[in-house]
């Protein structure tokens, strides 16, 4: 149960309507509360009217914007100033949500922008949320406005919201080292595979056709996948994240496989038709799970063990360079892209001749990926903390100390 008092949406808050067209001051700059710009940088973006090509809502008062498309994925936004020009627009696809009254008296906006940001708050959107598609929904505003929230006093919310930016602070900086040291292993991976750039093999280095080192690469199986986990588990483009097997979301094989299809630790799965952005993704198989097969949208690429090592060959698949060699050669069908093996193969690899030169490479990199796996850990584990206290902190269960009710 709340320890505060509570009151409908609808009495704090009015719903913005005011509209304008960006597009008849085309030469004039607008900053732009976008669905794209947020998923992009978490705020707006500076365009010209003439680039903004529908309606929007005039944001002319401090307010929160909470996305009415697709609740599921949580997209809030404080407003806390605006620009007394009109030209600080919103989309149409947010909820505009103006305090009522004195702001100074009632409503600190920074507890309420984390309140309609909790996982609390976002499930009763998408359980009103309606639509054609489970992909494309829309939450009504007005009937937001019948919902009950609670109203601490103005110290109580100042006191909530400066406890949450201490931990969206702590959380900010985590994401930072994440970053620099995603931007370390990069640098130490362009570094040690310098060959793959030159123009001329390294000394101590091979260039060879990748079909010399990879002699098989087999398609996976094509049979109708489902959720019952008594079937064999089958890999797909999704269960390959960052150069490694992600086991979740697994679907399954109803029908008996092929003991030929089942995976093998060192094999090195390659993700042959997709969106331009995934083509090409590569992870070895770790023995993840004690078995399982592969879909036939990717490649399992059996390399020669005794000329490169499974590691190196996904590490250099996942080169950027390699990349766009791969997505060079790739075939452009309905809405994806498709790289046939036999071209793939055909690419040249750079691969230092001795094993134990690849393996320190690999070496390097691992210890990177290592780093971030702690630090990506603990920015889980301080999400989760985070996600818990705004939940009991937002509803009452919790109170900051002194906080007054």
């Amino acid at each position: 149960m709340s320890n505060f008092p509570v009151a409908p949406i609808g009495e704090l808050f009015s719903l913005g309507k005011r509209v304008v067209d960006p597009s008849s001051r085309p030469k004039s700059f607008f900053l732009h509360h976008s669905l794209p710009s947020f998923d992009e940088c978490g705020g707006p973006k500076e365009e010209l009217g003439g680039e903004i090509d529908s309606q929007k809502f005039t944001l002319d008062r401090p307010c929160v914007l909470v996305s009415k498309l697709n609740p599921r994925i949580s997209r809030v936004e404080l407003v806390a100033s605006v620009r007394s020009d009109g030209s600080e627009v919103a989309s149409t696809e947010y909820m505009v949500l103006i305090p009522k009254g004195d702001l100074s008296q009632r409503i600190h906006l920074p507890f309420y922008a984390n309140l309609f940001g909790s996982a609390v708050f976002r499930s009763k959107l998408v359980a009103v949320a309606t639509g054609t598609t489970g992909s494309h929904t829309r939450v009504r505003p007005s009937e937001i406005l019948k919902w009950l929230v609670v109203v601490p006093g103005l110290t109580g919310q100042r006191r909530v919201a400066s406890i949450l930016e201490n931990v969206a602070a702590a959380e900010r900086g985590i994401e930072k080292s994440i970053a620099k040291l995603r931007n370390v292993r990069r640098g130490a991976l362009l570094a040690s595979m310098e060959p793959v750039v030159s123009e001329k093999p390294a000394a101590g280095w091979a260039r060879v056709p990748l079909k010399d080192i990879v002699p098989s690469a087999e398609y996976g199986i094509s049979e109708a996948l489902d959720g019952d986990a008594r079937g064999v588990p089958v890999l797909r483009m999704n269960n390959i994240q960052n150069a490694r097997i992600d086991a979740d979301e697994l679907r399954y094989c109803p029908v008996p496989v092929p003991s030929k299809l089942f995976l093998r630790r060192g094999d090195v799965l390659f993700n042959r038709t997709n969106s331009m952005e995934h083509i090409g993704k590569a992870a070895m198989w770790r023995d993840e799970l004690p078995s399982a097969t592969f879909a036939s949208y990717l490649v399992r690429l059996i390399p020669d063990l005794q000329r490169v090592t499974p590691e190196y060959l996904v590490e250099w698949l996942m080169h950027p360079i390699v990349r766009q060699r791969v997505r060079s050669i790739s075939t452009v069908a309905v809405q994806q892209v498709n790289v046939n093996p036999t071209r793939l193969r055909e690419l040249e690899i750079d691969l230092p001749v001795d094993l134990a030169e690849q393996r320190r490479i690999v070496a390097t990199l691992e210890a990177c990926d290592e780093q971030i796996g702690r630090e990506e850990e603990e920015l889980n584990k301080l999400r989760e903390l985070k996600q818990g206290l705004v939940d009991d902190l937002l509803s009452g269960r919790v109170t900051a100390s002194g906080m007054e009710a």
